[in-house]
């Protein structure tokens, strides 16, 4: 069998179709604006892709996430479908979430290359912040920008009302990763 044909096997694209679904999910729930972009828990579901499936499978669900969504199922922020939210206020922020899980999923692996110990959450938890601060940033900021027509200061002053909530939100996944590493500790062994 060819190498291509062994990188996803079907149970891995059970795993992409499961976490595609959760962020579709948590990208729905009703919440408040900071400027032009809404409040959701799609970064919840990004960090999980990323952190429990590793950096190839948590990028493919992510990516198959914004796909469906861009086909015009509304699994966007708001009940948001088509290609419309990419050329919007939060494309920016949309384009970087297969890049973050992408990064965060390294780093689990990276994290649980001699198992889970008492160090595996503080890495997850810096892996979430350098996704957050060194991709979905820059690139949130700059989409705003280009689609909101404000400069950089009032950017970066709409991300910055997401920082708390975001750190707390990282806390969450962390938790949560880990737990699921400490039930399937052969999740991303065989990867």
């Amino acid at each position: 069998m060819p190498a291509s044909a062994r990188f996803f096997r079907g149970g891995d694209l059970a795993y992409v179709a499961v976490f595609a679904a959760l962020i579709a999910a948590l990208s729905i729930v009703p919440g408040f604006n900071i400027g032009p972009v809404p409040f959701t828990l799609q970064t919840v579901g990004v960090g999980l892709a990323g952190l429990c499936l590793g950096p190839w499978r948590g990028f493919a669900s992510v990516l198959l996430y914004l796909l469906v969504g861009a086909a015009g199922l509304p699994v966007f922020a708001k009940g948001g479908a088509g290609l419309a939210p990419f050329v919007g206020p939060t494309g920016g922020y949309l384009i970087a979430f297969p890049l973050a899980a992408l990064l965060a999923g390294f780093v689990a692996v990276l994290a649980l290359k001699r198992g889970l110990s008492a160090s595996t959450p503080v890495i997850f938890f810096l892996g979430l912040l350098a996704g957050r601060y060194l991709i979905i940033l820059p690139l949130g900021v700059f989409g705003l920008m280009r689609a909101g027509g404000v400069d950089f200061g009032k950017a970066l002053g709409i991300d910055m009302g997401f920082w708390v909530s975001d750190a707390i939100k990282s806390v969450i996944v962390v938790i949560l990763a880990y737990a699921v590493h400490r039930a399937f500790p052969r999740l991303l062994a065989q990867r």
